[in-house]
């Protein structure tokens, strides 16, 4: 596996199928099943799991997030950073603000923008270090 990670993306593995990942028989592990289902978390919080892990897939948002999780940044060096225009990284972090995954500080006329908490830190060096092996 780690050969084919290595000539191929995460997401051409991920399309990949084989009959060795299947059951070849259909059975039940009623006591499996009871333990996965009583903790299973609620509708609402896997919706609101999946709006934030949505807002983290997009490639010039996380380039965003990276560079935060180094130094809290304004709008130019965010943008100066990731190549794009102040325009766009501001249209980025509106998205990302309203996710609660980036929250601000004025300072005069500058914002400072900053990871909201260390669970958005933890799921970006996560993901990139994930993406790295």
């Amino acid at each position: 596996m780690t050969a084919l990670l290595a000539s191929s993306t995460y997401t051409d593995v991920m399309r990949t199928a084989s009959q060795d990942d299947v059951c070849e028989v259909t059975c039940l592990h009623p006591e499996a099943v009871e333990l996965a289902r009583t903790h299973q978390p609620a509708d609402a919080c896997l919706e609101d799991a999946a709006a934030f892990l949505k807002l983290m897939a997009d490639p010039t948002r996380l380039k965003i997030l990276s560079a935060l999780k180094t130094t809290e940044l304004c709008v130019c060096d965010l943008a100066a950073v990731v190549g794009i225009s102040e325009s766009a990284v501001s249209h980025q972090l509106r998205l990302l603000r309203t996710g609660r995954i980036v929250t601000f500080r004025k300072e005069g006329r500058i914002a400072y923008y900053r990871l909201l908490d260390h669970h958005v830190t933890t799921t970006i060096r996560n993901a990139l270090d994930h993406a790295t092996e």
